[in-house]
């Protein structure tokens, strides 16, 4: 089965928190696609993003997806004050519902020998939703308070994206999240203007 561009998880925004922000895309007057739509599809995201290694059993359910889209809204929000969409920065309450999030400890590695004898990554205790959330939210909070990592904060330029990314390029001027889709979205955009402009 193959899967449409507009239901890929993205894991190339630069950050894990980023990463889950990237979940569900679109400006409006589009309506937003969602990918985080199924307890499966955070076991996907989960495996993704480098939380939980591959193959690990997660026991998400609904309750663990309703707490990880919880998340997501308060991200979406506090970090969109820190592009400085809003005159008055983050609502208090959503920077003490990141905090909160961020109390809890982080899902702890553990190292076991493979059968070629390289050691691979694996998680000490069956994945905790809470532990989860944790890493996804010190992310966020780490990300946040580094001012030279803040700087780097870019939403796409894209006409129907809504992705916010880390821009590390060279001078930084970056303006799509990437420039195979975004970019060259705009790039047929404007072929497609003059070609009409030149038209009798």
């Amino acid at each position: 089965m193959t899967v449409s561009a507009s239901s890929e998880l993205r894991f190339d925004t630069g950050r894990v928190c980023l990463n889950l922000l990237a979940t569900v895309t679109g400006r409006l007057p589009d309506e937003p696609v969602d990918r985080l739509d199924s307890p499966a599809r955070l076991t996907e995201w989960l495996y993704g993003s480098g939380l939980v290694p591959s193959g690990t059993p997660v026991p998400a359910d609904a309750a663990w997806l309703g707490r990880f889209l919880a998340l997501r809204d308060v991200l979406r929000r506090v970090v969109t004050a820190q592009l400085g969409a809003t005159r008055d920065g983050a609502a208090p309450a959503d920077i003490s519902r990141l905090n909160a999030a961020a109390l809890a400890a982080p899902p702890a590695p553990s190292a076991r020998p493979a059968p070629d004898g390289s050691l691979v990554r694996t998680l000490a205790a069956e994945p905790d939703c809470a532990a989860l959330l944790a890493a996804v939210a010190r992310d966020a909070v780490d990300l946040l308070t580094d001012p030279a990592a803040r700087s780097q904060l870019r939403q796409c330029e894209g006409e129907s994206c809504s992705l916010i990314y880390l821009d590390a390029s060279r001078g930084r001027r970056r303006r799509w999240c990437s420039s195979e889709i975004c970019g060259n979205r705009e790039r047929v955009a404007r072929h497609r203007r003059r070609a009409v402009a030149t038209q009798p």
